[in-house]
């Protein structure tokens, strides 16, 4: 992945996202049970758990994408729902894990992620090309840029997809399982491109199944629960707390190398 390309931050939000109280779900059915927590700009956060546990939930409800039944969503301080979707589209991207696959080319879906910018009907500018060739190459996507997305492996799909979210250029950045399918090559690309993006300033929350990854690359891990914020801290904090022994039932453990600390399941 190259990380020396640098964004426009022309109409970038540099809003800080906080949950307080978040209660969240579906229909009738609440997921979220009273979620506080605040995604920092220029930092990475990790949100792990058991499957079913609510994290993916937490990423859509904060887009209004899953029911708020209480609590509050604040961009820098205002209430969600005092923004247009246009202006929450600015200020934060989302990357999820199921996607539809349309037939159209990898750089006519990175340049989706310009809509936000666009007035109707979307005619682009010279920038939008730019921030998008920009972000496919950050992508490690720019040699599939004319192909067609149902022709390409799930993990081509998955740089696709990540370019249309880098190429949105917003503050705040929300991917859900954004290493699934990739090899492991690719997977330390995205994790590596999060670091990258937070020190551009940008806020970072990855959804992750991988702890160990986790550990490792993130700022911040927030560990959930039956819809409950079980533990949040450095991966230290979390480490000493022994919330991922109790909360995945395994054996975390830790050793030092000459690259640092590493993690590892006994």
């Amino acid at each position: 992945f190259s990380l020396s390309v640098c964004f426009s931050s022309k109409g970038r939000g540099e809003a800080m996202i906080e949950l307080n109280e978040l209660r969240a779900g579906y229909g009738t059915f609440e997921v979220l049970h009273g979620i506080s927590i605040a995604f920092p700009p220029g930092q990475v956060t990790a949100i792990a758990g058991p499957n079913g546990c609510g994290k993916s939930t937490l990423l859509r409800a904060v887009l209004g994408m899953a029911q708020r039944m209480g609590g509050q969503v604040l961009f820098d301080g205002r209430p969600v729902e005092e923004l247009s979707a246009r202006e929450i589209a600015q200020r934060a991207a989302y990357m999820p894990q199921d996607r539809p696959v349309p037939s159209i080319s990898v750089r006519r879906m990175a340049l989706h992620g310009r809509f936000p910018y666009l007035s109707y009907p979307r005619h682009y500018r010279r920038e939008d090309y730019d921030i998008v060739d920009a972000a496919l190459r950050r992508a490690d996507a720019l040699e599939l840029a004319d192909r067609p997305l149902p022709e390409l492996s799930g993990g081509q799909r998955q740089r696709a997809y990540l370019a249309m979210v880098l190429a949105q250029g917003a503050g705040t950045v929300f991917m859900d399982e954004p290493t699934a399918f990739l090899d492991i090559r690719h997977q330390f690309g995205v994790m590596d491109t999060a670091r990258s993006l937070a020190g551009d300033g940008r806020a970072v929350a990855i959804v992750t199944h991988d702890l160990a990854l986790a550990l490792r690359q993130a700022d911040r891990l927030a560990i959930m629960q039956d819809g409950r914020l079980r533990m949040l801290g450095s991966p230290d904090e979390v480490f000493e707390s022994g919330a991922v022994d109790e909360v995945f039932g395994v054996r975390l453990r830790r050793v030092d190398t000459p690259d640092g600390q590493q993690y590892y399941f006994a």
